[in-house]
Order: C-alpha cells, then structure tokens, then sequence
C-alpha cells in the first residue's frame, strides 16, 4: 500500500541539499509513503501514481518529533509538589522518591496503560519517535519490570538505575552505586540500549555517575548524561569524555563546557519545559550553537518537573526564552532528536527513511512559536501508518 501527500506548501525535509535553507524546505511538494518509509519527495506535478492520496491543502509537513528524553513508566503525579513550586518551593532531586513509592506499588499493568496513554498523547501531537527512561524504580526487580515494559511500548529505552539514591540506602550512596552498576544493571540491559545516570548534587557525583556509565559501556549499552541540570557541575564534561550520545539540561554551563559539547559528537539536549515547571534559568541556546555544539530539544516528560508531552510546546519556548530561530527550534526537536539518539532513519524525509510525516493544520513551520498553546497537528504518520488525523 503506497500513499502519496500532494499539495504540501511547505516540505521540512531537514535535508539543506534537496530545498532552501537548513529545513531544506521545498515549496508546492507531494511525498510519497510506501512499506513504512519514504519513498520519494518532489514537485506536485511530477507525483507519482499511489493506492491512495492525501490532499494536504497547501498544508505544512514536517518530520515527526523525536523526544529523546522522556520519564514515562510511572504511577502516580506530583501536582501539589508544582503548586509548592509555584508558591516559592525550589525544586530539587529527593522529590523523585515520592514517585518511586508509588510506581513501586503499581501493578504490570497499571504502568504498561500509563505509558501507553502518554506515548498515544504524544502521537496525537506529532510525536513519533520517543526515548523512554527508567529510574522509578530503584530495585533490581523493580528497575527491570521498568525498562521491560518501556521495550513493549517505546522507541528507545533507558536504564536508569542511578536516578536517585532510595530512601532505604539511606546516604549510603556508594552501596547502591556498586548495585546499579552490576546486578540491576545485569537484569535491565537485555532490555536497554541506553545506560543514564542523573549526575548532580543529591543524586550521583562524576567517580560514581563514571562507574555506571562504564559499566553500561561494557554491557553493551551506550550512555547518555543528565548534566549540569541544577548547578555547573562535571556532568557536561564526563559525557564528552564518555562519548556519551548527549548530555541532557546544560542549564547552567561553562566556557569549557561548551567548548568541550562543541568539540565533540555528543549532542547537547535542552529541556525548556522543565525551566518552565521548576522556574529555573532557561538554558543559553544561542551560546552553544554560535560555539557549533548540536543541540537536540526534547520534553522531559515526568511527574515532577515537566509533566508535559508537547514537543511543540518545547519548540515555542526555545524560540522565546532561548533565543532560538523558529527553524533551528524546528531541526532540534527532529533532526536534533534523531542525532541524540543515533538515529539515520528518522527526524527528517527523504528517501530511505522512516515514514513519520507531520502535517501542520498551518502553512510553514513557523507557526510552531507564533501560535502557542494552539493545537496545530492535523495529521501524523508513523512507520507509514497513520496515527493521528481528522475525521
């Protein structure tokens, strides 16, 4: 079954050689999706014949989102925990064990529903790639029913073993650093493709977040960095060390630290929607990319800093509180995914890869920032298979 998109008015094909500027946009454009990827973008008039034709009314396409940072198998939400927040509570790691009571309590099936429920949520807004995290579980056993469940339902899943230290480690967090890095690690990597560790003040520090990560490295899994979320700490630097995929927050950064994310492939994965919820300073977009650091943004999708799903909700704030361009909003919540996940096949739409088309209910990708809060997805695609349109 092939599916042709005609009359697209504006194509984000990410792909600077097939159209105009870093979008490679191209203008009056049809797609075509056949067996799940795409199979050929041009002009509307040179379209070629498909068992079925979407008319996308002068309408824009984009790639589909890719979240590359998500905490979503949890029960439970922290909504008087924000109200605190939002009345002079500052925001700090320990809230993370009220979460994990709760997710431990949980049947199978109650955290299988909730990710299901958040993962459609982030369908129906464009979202087709998602990165999904453990961590709120903090036992062998609990940490592995996580991330197994995360491998039924998400894109992408991650250990993340070393969240928090639990309450019944009490601040023995050498202990629990020597269980993260071998038997819980052992039981969750079958699972995984990706090692985490939350490397901050009240969580780990750089000697133990390097231990995890290493041995991650050595069960096959490759790391990925929370950093410099709360304070300029070493995470930013630990993950280019590691050749970690991304070091995710970079709110508060140094010289050497964008020096270090600019020199390197790892991909810096700002996360506005949590310095929204927590009322902290947004991280200095404009600073690492003028320094050629790649820049990913992505939701953090949790109970408690973030619990929101709308990568473009992200989008607009990055435009306004990160001084971000609309397009380089744009590429970082999809190509930029894509490159903090070391992915090929998704975050843009040429030829070859994954079919997961975006149609805005808008003309360009700029209304992405100038219209937010606006519901504007009118239509989603993932793997060729339509997961979102109007009835």
């Amino acid at each position: 079954m092939s599916t042709a998109i005609t009359d697209i008015g504006e194509l984000v094909t990410n792909d600077p050689g097939r159209g105009d500027g870093p979008l490679g946009i191209v203008r009056d454009a049809a797609l075509v999706i056949e067996d799940g990827a795409v199979a050929w973008t041009g002009p509307t008039a040179e379209v070629p014949a498909a068992d079925e034709v979407f008319d996308a009314a002068g309408r824009a396409v984009l790639p589909g989102f890719v979240d590359s940072h998500a905490h979503l198998v949890f029960a439970g939400e922290r909504a008087e925990e924000f109200a605190a927040r939002m009345s002079g509570r500052s925001y700090a790691a320990g809230g993370i064990r009220t979460t994990v009571e709760r997710t431990r309590a949980a049947s199978d099936d109650e955290l299988r529903a909730n990710l299901r429920r958040l993962v459609d949520e982030m369908a129906r807004q464009g979202t087709t790639t998602v990165e999904c995290k453990s961590g709120y579980g903090l036992t062998v056993d609990q940490e592995e029913r996580a991330v197994r469940i995360a491998a039924e339902i998400a894109d992408e899943v991650t250990y993340l073993g070393a969240h928090v230290v639990p309450s019944e480690y009490g601040d023995d967090t050498a202990a629990y650093t020597r269980l993260a890095a071998t038997d819980m690690l052992a039981a969750c990597a079958p699972h995984a493709r990706w090692v985490d560790v939350f490397c901050e003040e009240g969580a780990f520090d750089a000697d133990q977040a390097r231990e995890v990560l290493q041995a991650g490295t050595k069960a096959g899994l490759t790391p990925r960095l929370h950093a410099n979320q709360l304070t300029e700490g070493p995470g930013v630097r630990l993950a280019v060390e590691l050749d970690a995929a991304s070091a995710d927050h970079c709110t508060f950064l140094g010289d050497k630290d964008v020096d270090a994310l600019a020199s390197s492939r790892t991909v810096a994965t700002l996360l506005p929607g949590v310095e929204f919820s927590t009322r902290q300073p947004y991280p200095d977009a404009r600073r690492l990319l003028d320094a050629g650091a790649t820049v990913a943004l992505a939701t953090d999708c949790n109970p408690g800093s973030c619990y929101s799903s709308s990568m473009a909700f992200c989008v607009a704030v990055a435009v306004r509180d990160m001084h971000m361009t609309p397009a380089e909003a744009v590429w970082a919540a999809t190509a930029g995914g894509a490159r903090a996940l070391r992915r090929t096949d998704v975050g843009h739409l040429a030829a070859g890869a994954r079919a997961d088309v975006h149609v805005l209910d808008a003309p360009s990708h700029i209304h992405l920032a100038y219209r937010p809060g606006v519901p504007q997805t009118f239509a989603v695609w993932k793997q060729g298979q339509r997961v979102n349109a109007p009835e």
